[in-house]
């Protein structure tokens, strides 16, 4: 028995570069690719693929949304590739349910080795990646707090970052605000360089 893959990458080039990768893997089998969110929720409920692999920018967090709604799915697990990983993206990804993160650096081996290792039941996280999550642990923010801010430093507006993590812009400045008191910062843009210059995202 195979390892029944599904990819999903929004890069149509870069969506088959990669199908083709896999196709040479040992006991990989493509059963399908999807550019859309929804289109791979919805492929992952009807065909049950043993393992979904994410190819992104690192930074979307809503790719880590649909990874974690299909890793509730019976039998799939999901599995990010990207160049390089947000800090924040790294941290929800290694505390949530996603099976494991490899950077497109990593050699075809290595690559073929951590899908295997997925479909196994193992979570195969990169070591710097690892490291970039344990080296947080003085942080006093939240998870959420640390996506407001980093959000805020993107150059997003209030009422942008409600949207993107589906809560109300009130949500936003209270988190805004607890982090500021945690911080003991003078106000939100004390807070953000506070953040900035510990290198919590």
């Amino acid at each position: 028995m195979g390892i029944n893959v599904l990819i999903a990458d929004k890069m149509n080039v870069s969506r088959y570069a990669l199908a083709a990768l896999l196709e040479q893997g040992k006991g990989i089998r493509v059963i399908g690719s999807v550019a859309g969110d929804l289109e791979a929720i919805e492929f992952a409920d009807t065909h049950h693929p043993d393992v979904v692999i994410f190819n992104f920018d690192g930074a979307d967090s809503n790719v880590l949304t649909v990874a974690e709604k299909i890793a509730c799915l019976p039998r799939s697990r999901c599995l990010l590739l990207a160049e390089s990983f947000k800090r924040s993206v790294v941290r929800q990804a290694f505390t949530g349910r996603i099976a494991g993160m490899v950077q497109q650096s990593a050699s075809p081996y290595r690559f073929f080795e951590s899908i295997h290792r997925v479909h196994q039941g193992e979570r195969v996280f990169d070591t710097e990646l690892t490291v970039a999550v344990l080296g947080n642990n003085d942080c006093p923010l939240s998870q959420r707090q640390l996506s407001v801010l980093e959000l805020l430093a993107q150059g997003d507006t209030l009422s942008e970052i409600a949207a993107q993590l589906h809560i109300s812009e009130g949500t936003v400045r209270n988190y805004l605000l607890s982090a500021v008191t945690k911080l003991g910062a003078r106000n939100r843009i004390d807070a953000l360089r506070i953040a900035q210059e510990a290198h919590w995202f």
